[in-house]
């Protein structure tokens, strides 16, 4: 089953809300970061919900070029 990016994108935050209240639980001073493929990024990351979202929950962003295996953006 191929899920949309909405939907990828509902679980990918529900999980990183889930780790960061973990994390907060037992190694409060550690930061979580959201690894997103740089397609991901440039493309369903630019609209206006998933800027929305990731601004109201201040995510911090790895940004990643698959096909290279380096990261191409921190966003703090």
């Amino acid at each position: 089953m191929n899920d949309s990016p909405m939907s990828e994108f509902h679980i990918a935050v529900g999980k990183f809300i889930n780790y960061h209240v973990a994390l907060e639980e037992v190694k409060p001073s550690r930061t979580l970061y959201l690894a997103v493929p740089l397609q991901t990024y440039n493309s369903f990351l630019q609209r206006p919900l998933a800027q929305r979202v990731i601004q109201d929950n201040k995510f911090k962003l790895i940004v990643y070029d698959p096909e290279s295996e380096e990261i191409v953006k921190w966003i703090n």
